[in-house]
């Protein structure tokens, strides 16, 4: 990790990224001190409410969007009443052993 005090684990509710292989209930694992680029996942509150979207530059809009074709909404940033950017994701993990998911502590 390349900032170990600046990462953090988050549990993924939803499916809103599913086309970049992230399900609900992984793990995430997201740097607070790396820069977002066009391209990268990461944690945004939207609206209150925080959640995984892809960060998107069209010539000078920046947007957040979903990751998956059933849902087609994405915000531009400039629109929005609250955003703020909390890192980017470096990588997820994934629960492939019923048992081991089970017995998790929510």
């Amino acid at each position: 990790m390349p900032n170990p005090p600046a990462t953090f684990i988050w549990r993924v509710r939803g499916w809103c990224m599913k086309g970049a292989g992230i399900h609900d209930e992984d793990l995430a694992v997201v740097d607070r001190s790396l820069s977002p680029s066009s391209g990268a996942v990461v944690v945004a509150v939207v609206n209150g409410e925080m959640s995984l979207k892809r960060l998107v530059m069209t010539g000078n809009r920046l947007a957040l969007t979903f990751d998956n074709p059933e849902m087609d909404q994405d915000f531009a940033v400039e629109d929005l009443e609250e955003g703020l950017l909390w890192g980017v994701l470096l990588f997820s993990v994934r629960w492939h052993h019923v048992k081991a998911r089970a017995s998790v502590a929510r």
